[in-house]
């Protein structure tokens, strides 16, 4: 008895001490999972080369935890605490099954399927697509394929992606969907070249050869590459095509005229729209607003809000942050600050984007440490790239108080520096000579494990002459 008592603890240990990996935000679900623990089993997470498991009949099904210790929120919060580690997120997913009798769902499943597809483990993928299959509760959907095809593309593996398509014909699930969700992933990872040739030479006898929705994602997919002229061409495509342009395409291409430098060509189409009568939405209105400051001036920009507001469309948070920019951008702080004011008023507050705008364009320390504040006291948490960017501009004006004012402030808002951060600071004191102290936080960065960029001042660089 003593011996099993034994057997039993040590067990519970190691299955406590890889749930112990999960955060905090989840020790809820832990401590149900605890509760499944009190009597021994026969399966236990483990740290051998993983062999596929079958679900098969419990071996002391007396003594196996009971299944209503467990939902499908938990299994999947843990499954999502093993996203870096597929090897004990398939022994958790498996060991939930046949040791409490937990019965996945496709769900469950899919997020199982996302983190084996992670590393490219893909045999295993299609193992469990097998299983899902011959599961009603469990049945592939077109979440299943999306992810398939996501983490194909992801591994550059394009034909197999392709091939992933024609097999959703077993499940019922060959549609316009699956067909959609392909090019998406295929684009989303930088395969625009072969998402279009798939659409516009392989796909010419689809029945949904001619959906909007798939050229906006090709379309959407050149923009992200930043090629411009595919961009235009593509464009050109869709005119020569016949396609019926929707609001989403507008907005894409707007965005793109913006985005190569040729803002006036987003006004142009922003008044063909008003031509055709199509009714934009907060994200064309804020696309048009960006576009027409830049090439009109922020008083136009103003024009296009308050129509905005005349037809109904109410304005979110990233449309005062482009109309706040342009008028920082035009020197005019006090207006920019009545615009600050109002977000309020109108229950749209300002985020980290916003302080963003006036920390690029105050040009005293003191204003900007005060817009700092400010920000923090409203309950706007700073990102890193805020403490590195005020950092850098402190430091470029040889202000070295200010530098150590915003790394105390990054350490009490509990942030952890990153390299960014450490180099800021390491230039600010080598500007100002302090070369020993320079040293020390260098010294501090390597020893987490952070890369240096090597300086000559700090010896890590040798001195061309």
């Amino acid at each position: 008895m003593h011996e099993l008592e034994e057997n039993h603890s040590g067990k519970s240990s190691i299955i406590m001490a890889m749930l112990s990996l999960i955060s905090a935000q989840h020790r809820n679900s832990v401590r149900r999972i605890r509760r499944t623990l009190r009597y021994p089993f026969t399966e236990s997470f483990s740290t051998k080369p993983f062999k596929p498991i079958e679900p098969g009949p419990q071996s002391n099904p007396i003594i196996a935890p009971n299944s209503t210790s467990f939902d499908h929120s938990n299994v999947r919060q843990t499954l999502s605490c093993y996203a870096n580690d597929w090897k004990r997120a398939i022994e958790f997913f498996n060991w939930v099954q046949i040791q409490s009798g937990f019965s996945h769902t496709t769900d469950t499943c899919n997020g199982m399927i996302d983190i084996l597809g992670k590393f490219f483990e893909f045999d295993l993928v299609w193992d469990l697509i097998k299983r899902m299959k011959e599961d009603p509760v469990a049945y592939p959907n077109h979440v299943t394929f999306r992810i398939v095809f996501k983490r194909y593309a992801s591994a550059h593996l394009v034909e197999e992606a392709t091939n992933a398509y024609y097999r959703t014909e077993e499940f019922g699930l060959m549609d316009g969907t699956s067909y959609s969700n392909l090019i998406d992933a295929l684009c989303e990872y930088k395969h625009v070249m072969e998402a279009e040739e798939l659409f516009l030479e392989k796909g010419r006898d689809l029945a949904f050869n001619d959906d909007v929705k798939i050229y906006n994602i090709i379309l959407r997919g050149w923009f992200k590459m930043g090629w411009w002229k595919k961009c235009r061409e593509f464009w050109e495509e869709m005119d020569r095509r016949g396609v019926c342009k929707s609001l989403y395409s507008y907005s894409i291409y707007m965005d793109i005229q913006c985005k190569s430098g040729k803002p006036w060509r987003a006004v142009k189409l922003y008044k063909e729209m008003k031509k055709k009568g199509i009714r934009l939405d907060v994200v064309a209105y804020n696309t048009v607003i960006h576009a027409i400051g830049l090439s009109e001036g922020v008083d136009f920009s103003i024009r296009v809000y308050r129509e905005m507001k005349e037809v109904g469309c109410e304005p979110n948070v990233v449309t005062y942050n482009t109309i706040v920019k342009l008028l920082c951008e035009n020197g005019r702080i006090r207006d920019a600050y009545t615009v600050f004011d109002q977000m309020r008023e109108k229950d749209c507050a300002p985020n980290v984007m916003t302080y963003h705008c006036f920390f690029g364009c105050l040009e005293r320390p003191e204003q900007i440490l005060g817009m700092f504040d400010r920000m923090i006291n409203s309950g706007v948490r700073p990102r890193m790239d805020t403490y590195v960017m005020l950092m850098k501009k402190f430091g470029r004006w040889g202000f070295l108080r200010p530098v150590f004012i915003v790394w105390k402030k990054m350490e009490q808002q509990g942030c952890s520096p990153d390299a960014s951060a450490y180099s800021a600071l390491i230039d600010a004191l080598v500007q100002k000579g302090l070369v020993d102290e320079a040293r020390m936080y260098e010294e501090e960065m390597l020893a987490k494990g952070l890369s240096s960029k090597p300086r000559v001042d700090l010896g890590t660089k040798p001195c061309i002459e």
